[in-house]
């Protein structure tokens, strides 16, 4: 069996960076390879043109394209063109592709195409309540429609997907796995009273409130100190930094007792989850988040946002907590909770570790995507699509 993934990300030194589909990808595509089966990875929008194998993986570089007029539409062809050209000379059986801005409407490829639902456009302008591009939608539609087969990370991704695309397909589920070898937890590394928050500085991530959650962290435990890794965003709604306006959120005692680290290198987040006591993500949008499954996996006590999504992810009293990220006073009384008991913190983090290794380990997900491929492959290609 031959599977072929498309994607705008991968970690690569080659590729640029990359978030938390392009890990997931990568996590697969390499558990797979391990299993016998072929990976080949297309990696649109890059600076060059290049074929490679690696690791017993074939990366295909796609540069990116420039168009005069109708972009959008050349691109997407120009795309499936390249695809079509491999899926022969190589004999993939089967293309996954994500569901981000709909890269695969209008493509007809020449075997079965399934698209793995991380969050589409349409989904998190739903969660974060802003507006959305029509043609976003138009092309994410199409996509889902144009597509074999369906799978998503989460159930809750797939039922708010289906209602929003207004849709009736089966939707096969199968969440994002880790490397728990990867990420295992480091003894003797825990600063007492540190609180960690890692990803995008930005508002849909919660960050807004986690300034006036910390303020009443602060009030109330004189060395509670926060860390936040990330890169600052630019906010959406009023255009400025988004470290700024936490900044001004901050009280003066609390602002005391926050660092900063913008960039770091992703295998140095790791030592910072180890020095964490509490791990803190109080998002307002996610599908499946691997930072999250990440932390749990390194034995850390989570505090999160309890939306959707959450609670496929984590156990609420057991592998941590959850809870509205809009309720500061709450947040913060579990934040403080976790600091100030170690031993609580301590049996969450292994109850959080064992639930990653049960349920979000790559050995136990990649023979889920081994048996969905199977049946993939074996069905072939649709000839007719509902909506």
């Amino acid at each position: 069996m031959h599977i072929g993934f498309l994607t705008s990300e991968y970690p690569h030194p080659r590729t640029g960076p990359a978030a938390g589909i392009g890990t997931s990808i990568k996590n697969m595509a390499e558990a797979l390879e391990e299993k016998g089966i072929q990976i080949s990875v297309f990696v649109y929008g890059q600076k060059e043109n290049a074929i490679f194998t690696e690791g017993g993986i074939k990366f295909h570089l796609i540069q990116h394209q420039k168009f005069r007029f109708f972009g959008w539409y050349l691109h997407r062809k120009f795309l499936q063109n390249y695809l079509n050209k491999y899926i022969a000379v190589d004999g993939i059986d089967t293309i996954e592709a994500p569901d981000w801005t709909g890269i695969t409407a209008f493509m007809s490829l020449r075997c079965p195409l399934v698209i793995r639902m991380n969050g589409s456009d349409t989904y998190f302008c739903h969660l974060e309540k802003r507006p959305q591009k029509k043609k976003n939608f138009w092309f994410e539609k199409m996509a889902l429609q144009g597509a074999e087969h369906l799978l998503s990370v989460s159930h809750f991704t797939a039922r708010e997907s289906a209602r929003l695309f207004n849709f009736k397909r089966k939707i096969r589920v199968i969440p994002n796995s880790i490397d728990t070898n990867s990420f295992q937890p480091l003894e003797g590394k825990t600063i007492p009273r540190s609180v960690l928050y890692f990803g995008s500085i930005i508002r849909k991530k919660g960050v807004l409130e986690l300034s006036e959650i910390f303020n009443l962290v602060a009030a109330r435990n004189p060395e509670a100190h926060l860390l936040l890794v990330g890169k600052d965003v630019v906010d959406r709604k009023t255009g400025r930094s988004t470290k700024e306006l936490m900044q001004e959120k901050f009280s003066q005692e609390a602002a005391k007792r926050v660092l900063w680290i913008e960039n770091l290198p992703y295998d140095q987040i790791q030592e910072e989850i180890a020095k964490a006591e509490v791990v803190v993500l109080p998002s307002f949008a996610e599908a499946l988040p691997m930072i999250w499954i990440e932390a749990m996996a390194m034995e850390k006590a989570l505090v999160t946002s309890d939306i959707g999504w959450a609670k496929e992810v984590m156990v609420d009293g057991k592998t941590g907590f959850t809870v509205y990220p809009k309720d500061h006073k709450a947040y913060s009384e579990k934040i403080l909770l976790l600091l100030e008991d170690a031993e609580l913190s301590e049996k969450m983090g292994k109850a959080a570790r064992k639930r990653v290794l049960e349920k979000f380990s790559t050995d136990v997900v990649v023979e889920q995507n081994i048996k969905f491929y199977e049946g993939v492959v074996k069905s072939g290609k649709r000839t007719e699509k509902k909506n």
